[in-house]
């Protein structure tokens, strides 16, 4: 009967042992696949949001009308003879 609880301290003591020198490096490995994972999921956004910015840069050398666009609604262009007027909202005042 000694023996039989003298090897399962020992086998206890193994498996503690084996516990404390390997867990720390699943725990980082545990963490490490987490990052990797939320930088693949980054890495998909932005190649969604590249290609749609692509898209758009294409659209504004080819498009005259999503040019002149851009100019009236972003730059305040207006053509010749045109008055700009500018609505002021409650929330601009």
């Amino acid at each position: 009967m000694f023996s039989t609880v003298k090897r399962g301290f020992w086998i206890f003591g193994i498996v503690v042992f084996l516990a404390i020198l390997f867990l720390p490096g699943y725990t980082k490995l545990q963490e490490l696949r987490e990052q990797n994972h939320d930088l693949e999921a980054r890495i998909k956004r932005l190649r969604i949001e590249n290609s749609l910015l692509e898209q758009e840069l294409k659209r504004i050398e080819n498009d005259p009308v999503y040019q002149e666009k851009i100019a009236r609604e972003k730059m305040g262009v207006v053509r010749k003879g045109e008055i700009p007027i500018k609505i002021i909202t409650d929330k601009e005042r």
